[in-house]
């Protein structure tokens, strides 16, 4: 990743906001294991504005696509009353292992974080917190299904471990899935954001591509990119 490259991954940006398509494999915060982060190159993405952007959520390490970034501090104070009222729609795509019962549903589990000497983990757990997640079958193929989810909570590890508490883990999930060694990459993509921009302004839209990692899995279960149908 170079500064280049990240810009030219913006999907959207205003005097107040950016939205990026966040590449699978890149952190968003530095850690033990992640030296190497988004938060490093915030400041190749001011565009002519003094503060670098902040981050007002996050996706996990190996989740591609739109990830919204406030570019200032004004900015990043609105975003943040927008995502505590739970005004910003989130949409992902995931290939899943299996599929689901039923074409479109609701997975109401509560979320309890764990933490154990080998790390921590997210379990459903009725004494944890309260964790909402709508699907959609958009279709199905080698044994995998295409699903689209829209979180209403925004719990970590959300909808890797409704999934895989449902029976239909996502595919390449190291943590929460079933598939044995070698592995694929995770396929979860956050597909699209949809941000309320207040008066009478229409709320935007932002959708992200693909990641190529997907895109096999994808054409079996029945996407084919040029087609409208495919929902956002």
């Amino acid at each position: 990743m170079t500064p280049q490259d990240l810009q030219a991954r913006v999907l959207y940006r205003d005097g107040s906001i950016l939205v990026i398509d966040k590449p699978a494999g890149l952190a968003v915060h530095p850690g033990p294991s992640t030296p190497e982060s988004l938060e490093r190159y915030l400041g190749s993405l001011r565009f002519g504005i003094r503060e670098s952007p902040r981050l007002v959520h996050r996706l996990d390490r190996d989740t591609s696509g739109c990830l919204l970034l406030a570019r200032h501090a004004r900015g990043a104070s609105k975003l943040g009353r927008l995502f505590a009222s739970s005004q910003v729609r989130k949409i992902y795509w995931a290939i899943v292992e299996g599929k689901p019962g039923a074409s479109e549903g609701v997975i109401d589990r509560p979320l309890k974080k764990i933490t154990r000497k080998e790390g921590w983990r997210i379990v459903p757990d009725e004494a944890g917190q309260r964790a909402i997640t709508r699907y959609r079958v958009l279709g199905t193929g080698g044994g995998h299904a295409w699903l689209e989810l829209a979180p209403e909570t925004g719990r970590t590890h959300q909808l890797r471990v409704h999934c895989a508490a449902e029976g239909f883990p996502v595919l390449g999930d190291p943590v929460y899935g079933r598939t044995p060694s070698p592995r694929a990459p995770l396929h979860l993509h956050a597909r699209s954001v949809t941000i309320p921009l207040g008066g009478e302004r229409a709320p935007v839209t932002v959708t992200a591509p693909p990641p190529e990692h997907m895109r096999a899995a994808l054409a079996l279960c029945g996407y084919r990119a040029a087609s409208a149908a495919q929902g956002p």
